[in-house]
């Protein structure tokens, strides 16, 4: 099969790379779409991958072309998506609940080949099939969806609160929608990219611009999101805290990035600092969600490209252009 190949740091392949075959218990999937995120270009770059070289893409769907042995509930022909974290289930952490924060976490497109392929292997213990009116390439917005909802989980908002969020790109968008279906009072958002912020307007944001500065809240915000990973954006968005209020760290900083802050006023002012990795038992709930209509595809995907042209996806997704990058590889 035709795949897209990290193959060193820095770079990304379009080549020959073997069929997955089924193990027990496993799906294999012709691949309808698979989205770009953050988490993408930091493996293209040399981070968390467990070894290059690898298949990225752990935001997918598709249609079931092989069964493995001991496989229950799915045959070939099903429409599904599936969660890419596969924690071991054993560790302190994983034994109490917490498979995001497993000690030997491995994924779908981080430790394993992922979904920006022809075909995919995949647990059929993580699948989740879709209903009849979801389109397949669209059900590749699920997976960034659960991520969105264990920020929520994290959070535990006050129906009420005023929210700021950092960063209008795919995830800053999702949690505009979250927040407003938390009973968030106001929700504002900050980006430098003017298309981006034409987006917050159609998706009935309080108040969108390129500084918090140009909003009128001199109070600061009851929950502040940074969804940027951007540590400029981090600093700024720890000081827009209001008195008694929480900042949620969502988007996915360099790992050696360093913020100063000011620990005397998060005593003084008892300000929550929460962070929200991947996802925790939000995946079913995401699909569910998704099914609804709650988030719109067509305003959410910006680019659809080829398999062959993953290379050149990759790049316009890492200059800060669009929002979700699909790459469809039966395209």
């Amino acid at each position: 099969m035709k795949a897209a190949l990290v193959t060193t740091p820095g770079t990304l392949e379009v080549t020959e790379f073997p069929d997955p075959t089924p193990r027990a218990g496993d799906l294999i999937l012709k691949v309808a779409a698979a989205g770009i995120c953050g988490t993408d270009l930091h493996i293209l770059h040399g981070g968390f991958a467990k070894a290059l070289p690898l298949v990225p893409g752990h935001e997918f769907a598709g249609e079931i072309v092989a069964v493995g042995a001991d496989v229950t509930g799915f045959r070939v022909g099903d429409r599904v998506t599936a969660d890419p974290n596969m924690p071991c289930r054993s560790c302190p952490s994983c034994r109490v609940g917490r498979g995001n924060l497993c000690d030997d976490f491995q994924a779908l497109g981080v430790s394993e080949a992922g979904a920006m392929a022809e075909y995919v292997r995949v647990p059929a213990a993580l699948a989740v099939k879709l209903p009849g009116h979801v389109a397949t390439e669209d059900a590749a917005l699920i997976e960034p969806l659960s991520c969105a909802i264990h920020a929520f989980d994290v959070l535990r908002m006050n129906v009420g609160a005023h929210v700021l969020i950092y960063g209008a790109g795919t995830m800053g968008l999702m949690l505009l929608q979250l927040a407003k279906q938390a009973g968030a009072a106001s929700v504002h958002l900050v980006d430098v990219n003017p298309e981006r912020l034409a987006t917050v307007w159609l998706l009935g944001a309080t108040g969108a611009a390129a500084t918090a500065e140009e909003f009128d809240r001199p109070q600061g915000w009851d929950v502040v999101i940074d969804a940027t990973g951007n540590p400029r954006a981090i600093a700024d968005a720890l000081s827009r805290v209001a008195k008694g209020g929480t900042y949620l760290q969502f988007g996915v900083p360099p790992e050696d990035a360093r913020v100063e802050f000011d620990p005397f006023r998060v005593y003084k002012e008892e300000i929550r600092i929460l962070g929200s990795m991947a996802v925790l038992h939000s995946f079913e709930r995401a699909a569910d969600l998704f099914a609804t209509g709650l988030i719109l595809p067509d305003i959410f995907i910006s680019h659809r490209f080829s398999l062959e042209q993953a290379p050149e996806a990759m790049a316009l997704f890492a200059s800060g252009q669009g929002r979700k990058v699909l790459i469809r590889p039966g395209a």
